[in-house]
C-alpha cells in the first residue's frame, strides 16, 4: 500500500490518484479551495436561488438530509441565509436508532420550520437485499444507498420541484471516479458511493419488481428537468465548521449515548446503529476506514497534524463497533459466527496475512511513514 504523502489515504481507495510528489487529488483540491473565489460562487448560488424562488407560498426547493450535522448546515444556509422555502426529504435505513438521531431528525424540522416526507422501504424487503449485497457484495447498504440518491429525485420531480440541494460533491471533495469540479449533481449516481448492478440481477435473486420499482434511479429525461446542485461548489466543504453550525440550532452528537469503536468522532454518522457496519468493511476490502476518512478530512482542513492522523488510525481503524454490529445481526437475521465467515472472504489477500485466525494488514502506514 502506498499512502499519501500529505494526510494518511492509501492508494487503495476506488478511484484515488496521487500526483508525482506522492501527493493525493482530495490533498489537492483542498489546496486549491485557498485560491476559489468563493464570494463569485456564492453570487452564482443566489441566482439560482433566485431562478427558482416562488412567490404562491409553495417549495422552492428540496434539500435530502439524515438529520445529521451536514444536514443541518443545508437546511440553515438554504432557509436562513438564502431565504428559500425547502421540503425536506429523509431516507430511513431500517436499522435501529439512536436516540440522538430520533432528537435530530425532530430538531432539523423544528430548529427550521420545515415540513419533512420520510421514506421507508419496506423492511422485508430492505431484509432480503441487504443480506444478498451483503453476501456478493460486501456492501450491505446498497438498497438504502440507492434509495438516498433516487427517491429526492423522483418525489421532486413529481411534486415539480425543480432545484434538489445536496451537500458534497463526494467524488471531488475525497477522491473517486469521474471526479469534477460542478456545482451540478446530475451526474452523482457515478460517484462510485452505489456500484453499478444491473437490476435483473436482483430479480434472478428473488426481489420482484414491484418491491422496488421506486427504488430505481430516474431517467436521463427525468434528472435533466432538474437542477441538482452541491452546496460544496459554493461554500468550502468543512464536517467541523458543519458540526459547529448544527450545535447552534440543536444538534446532538452522541456523546454520553454511544462510544463508538473504529470512529475518531462523536458526530457524524450517528443516526442509527447497524449502517456503520458498511463504512467498516472498506476495511477487509480496501485496508482503511472511517479513521482514515476522518484523520484526512480534519488533516486537510489543518485540525490535526499527519502523525495525529498515522495514531488515530492505527488505534482505531481496525475496530467494529460492537453495538452496530449487534443492531445489524439483528436486522439481517445473521449468527455472528456466519457474519464473520461472509467477512472472511472479503479480506484482500493482498493486503492482508492471515496469522493465526486474525488478519493483519501487511503495509500499514505507521511502517511507512
Amino acid at each position: 500500500m502506498r499512502y499519501c504523502n500529505r494526510c494518511v489515504m492509501p492508494d487503495t481507495r476506488p478511484g484515488i490518484k496521487f500526483d508525482k510528489n506522492g501527493i493525493c487529488y482530495p490533498c489537492l483540491v483542498a489546496e486549491k479551495r485557498k485560491n476559489t473565489d468563493w464570494k463569485a460562487r456564492q453570487k452564482e448560488l443566489k441566482k439560482l436561488c433566485d431562478k427558482y424562488r416562488r412567490n404562491d407560498g409553495y417549495y422552492d426547493c428540496v434539500i435530502p438530509v439524515s438529520g445529521g450535522k451536514d444536514s443541518h448546515y443545508q437546511v440553515h444556509m438554504m432557509k436562513d441565509v438564502y431565504k428559500m422555502n425547502p421540503l425536506l426529504i429523509t431516507v430511513s435505513d431500517s436499522f435501529g436508532h439512536t436516540k440522538a438521531g430520533e432528537h435530530n431528525f425532530r430538531n432539523i424540522s423544528e430548529a427550521f420550520g420545515c415540513d419533512t416526507i420520510v421514506y421507508n422501504l419496506n423492511h422485508a424487503t430492505m431484509r432480503k437485499m441487504v443480506r444478498l449485497a451483503f453476501e456478493y457484495f460486501g456492501s450491505p447498504t446498497w438498497p438504502i444507498d440507492m434509495a438516498i440518491y433516487s427517491v429526492p429525485l423522483k418525489l421532486a420531480a413529481a411534486m415539480n420541484i425543480q432545484l434538489i440541494v445536496y451537500g458534497e460533491n463526494i467524488a471531488y471533495e475525497y477522491g473517486g471516479p469521474g471526479a469534477k469540479e460542478t456545482y451540478s449533481a446530475k451526474a452523482q449516481i457515478q460517484n462510485d458511493v452505489v456500484k453499478p448492478i444491473d437490476w435483473k440481477w436482483w430479480y434472478n435473486h428473488g426481489i420482484k419488481t414491484s418491491e422496488i420499482e421506486f427504488l430505481k434511479y430516474p431517467s436521463k429525461k427525468v434528472v435533466d428537468k432538474l437542477e441538482p446542485i452541491y452546496l460544496s461548489y459554493f461554500y468550502p466543504w468543512d464536517g467541523m465548521r458543519n458540526y459547529r453550525v448544527a450545535k447552534r440550532y440543536g444538534f446532538r452528537d452522541a456523546n454520553g449515548e454511544w462510544n463508538r469503536e473504529g470512529f475518531i468522532e462523536n458526530f457524524d454518522q450517528i443516526d442509527s446503529y447497524g449502517y456503520i457496519v458498511h463504512p467498516w468493511l472498506k476495511y477487509p476490502k480496501f485496508g482503511h476506514a472511517r479513521a482514515t476518512d476522518v484523520s484526512c478530512y480534519w488533516i486537510r482542513n489543518g485540525y490535526i497534524t499527519r502523525e495525529q492522523g498515522v495514531q488515530h488510525v492505527k488505534e482505531h481503524d481496525h475496530k467494529l463497533d460492537p453495538k452496530a454490529l449487534d443492531d445489524f445481526l439483528n436486522f439481517t437475521g445473521y449468527s455472528n459466527r456466519e457474519f464473520w465467515d461472509i467477512v472472511d472472504k472479503l479480506y484482500n489477500r493482498k493486503l492482508f496475512d492471515n496469522v493465526d485466525g486474525e488478519w493483519v494488514l501487511k503495509d500499514p502506514i505507521w511502517k511507512n511513514k
